[in-house]
């Protein structure tokens, strides 16, 4: 079937075309540009979306704290597993941030899994995990899992020896 002919027997050919409609073809005017203008909106790009890597750990801090109140104050199994969760994601996290943010290095940059790649971004994504971390601790503490009081460390205190001894 030949659609064209039946646009021009349309009997609505002679409205006007709906406002902001061009017939004109937008594609080739939306293509990237090749050149060095090009590379600097994606590199641009890139430290965009490594602030957003570096941001992760902190956008999932609400959650996980949800999580935390969820679960209780008690030492069950569900509660130990969120809190292992908490405590064992942050080093899993630091122990693959080069590998993470290679992705993000400047195109020119000469091994993008090295500290100096992304340096800004790496700090605030440490910062956050140690935040992650801390919230993880606190809440061991709040459990009660962490020695923190005299009386926790009453197995390491050794007795003194008594000056003087009363019969009486």
């Amino acid at each position: 079937m030949d659609y064209a002919s039946l646009e021009s027997s349309s009997k609505w050919r002679n409205l006007p075309p709906p406002p902001g409609f061009s017939k004109s073809n937008t594609s080739s005017s939306k293509a990237p540009m090749k050149g060095s203008g090009s590379t600097a909106t994606y590199d641009e790009l890139k430290v965009k979306r490594a602030w957003d890597a570096a941001l992760a750990p902190v956008k999932a801090l609400p959650m996980q704290a949800f999580m935390l109140y969820m679960s209780g104050g008690g030492v069950q199994i569900f509660s130990m597993g969120i809190v292992f969760m908490l405590l064992l994601t942050p080093f899993k996290n630091l122990v693959g941030m080069n590998e993470s943010f290679a992705q993000f290095a400047p195109t020119n940059s000469k091994n993008p899994k090295a500290l100096t790649a992304v340096p800004l971004q790496k700090l605030v994504f440490i910062a956050c995990n140690l935040l992650t971390l801390g919230v993880g601790l606190w809440k061991c503490k709040s459990m009660g899992l962490l020695p923190t009081g005299s009386g926790d460390w009453l197995a390491f205190e050794t007795r003194g020896m008594v000056s003087e001894i009363s019969l009486y």
